[in-house]
């Protein structure tokens, strides 16, 4: 079977593969501060790790562009399922920055979405968000809504049975879903080769008669193509998507990882030459949009954001563990009511 080719817009040299009236300038400069942002987040957080300030923590450094591509191609009203490693689709979709910080720090508080966005908070068991975004998409459709679901997996999920029983539900019901594989080549350890003996993860939708694209996971322009077009379809009646962006993680699975075991420094660092943020770099250079002044101004602003939120998750006071039982149902039935009397009674005795 051939391989099936990657959607491209944006080349390595910065020009463009194909002509494209979608983006315009403001978008990509939009583009480039989310994926700056993006980036500082992320290292900062890692930095955060290593002094002990959070608890094991995911990088995305590399993903960039898949996350905030798509991420901004939803609506206000849609829905989002992330993973554990996909907070730059969360920051750029509307989730505050101090809850992704607090989620890494084990404070309840990070796993409350905001009020005016709905996205469920990050997943870590592996693929257990992809039937749930099937059923939400679902009840939009039958409650007549125009939202949509974006759920987010890695490769290693497509191995899992939530996967096809999330695909074959949605493509069944002609759910307005998006499932948007970000393959970055190894789940944990796990080489894509040992994953699956596919050639491709797009090509697992023939089987659900569903619509699938393979996308340039680094490439921020066709991510962000790919995605509206899929939730354009989706929310028109036509069904669901699957999404394969190829992509690359530079760091480790989590801070608890060591990717030398499995993995050579050189490939690695081949990667880079295919780098996000430095690919959207020259094509605005070319634009004549971006010169050192303004490089300069949109990482000193995103280094002012990143550290102004850090500073506010560590100065705030020591969370209350019993909030615990709120934020999850509206009406809380009599079990859960029994436990948080419970639970109360035992801080007073415990904590007078």
């Amino acid at each position: 079977m051939e391989q099936q080719r990657l959607f491209q817009i944006l080349e390595l040299d910065g020009t463009l593969r194909i002509d494209n009236m979608v983006i315009n300038e403001k978008l990509a400069i939009e583009m480039y501060k989310l994926l700056v942002l993006n980036r500082v987040f992320d290292r900062k957080l890692v930095n955060m790790q290593r002094k002990g300030q959070i608890g094991t923590y995911a990088a995305f450094e590399g993903q960039e562009a898949s996350q905030v591509g798509s991420a901004m191609a939803l609506m206000e009203q849609d829905w989002m399922f992330p993973t554990y490693r996909d907070h730059a689709a969360m920051l750029t979709f509307g989730y505050e920055m101090v809850k992704i910080i607090w989620y890494w720090m084990g404070r309840i508080e990070g796993c409350v979405p905001p009020d005016n966005r709905n996205i469920l908070p990050p997943y870590v068991p592996i693929a257990t968000q992809i039937p749930q975004a099937a059923g939400a998409a679902w009840a939009s459709k039958y409650k007549n809504e125009r939202a949509c679901s974006l759920v987010y997996f890695g490769d290693g999920a497509t191995s899992e049975g939530d996967f096809h029983e999330g695909l074959n539900m949605a493509s069944v019901f002609k759910a307005p879903v998006v499932f948007f594989c970000q393959n970055n080549g190894y789940a944990i350890s796990v080489p894509f080769s040992r994953q699956t003996a596919s050639e491709t993860i797009a090509q697992k939708a023939i089987a659900y008669q569903m619509e699938n694209i393979r996308v340039d996971g680094n490439d921020v322009f066709a991510v962000y193509v790919a995605t509206k077009n899929a939730l354009e379809a989706a929310r028109s009646g036509k069904g669901p998507t699957l999404i394969e962006a190829v992509t690359y993680r530079y760091g480790p699975h989590t801070t608890a990882d060591d990717p030398s075991r499995y993995r050579s420094t050189e490939e690695s660092e081949s990667w880079k030459s295919r780098d996000p943020i430095l690919r959207l770099e020259v094509y605005l250079r070319r634009q004549g949009v971006l010169d050192q002044d303004v490089q300069e101004k949109v990482a000193t602003e995103a280094e002012r954001l990143v550290n102004d939120g850090i500073q506010y998750a560590l100065t705030i006071p020591k969370s209350d563990p019993s909030i615990m039982f709120n934020h999850v149902l509206s009406n809380k039935p009599w079990n859960i009511q029994e436990q948080e009397s419970s639970f109360n009674r035992f801080m007073q005795e415990h904590h007078q």
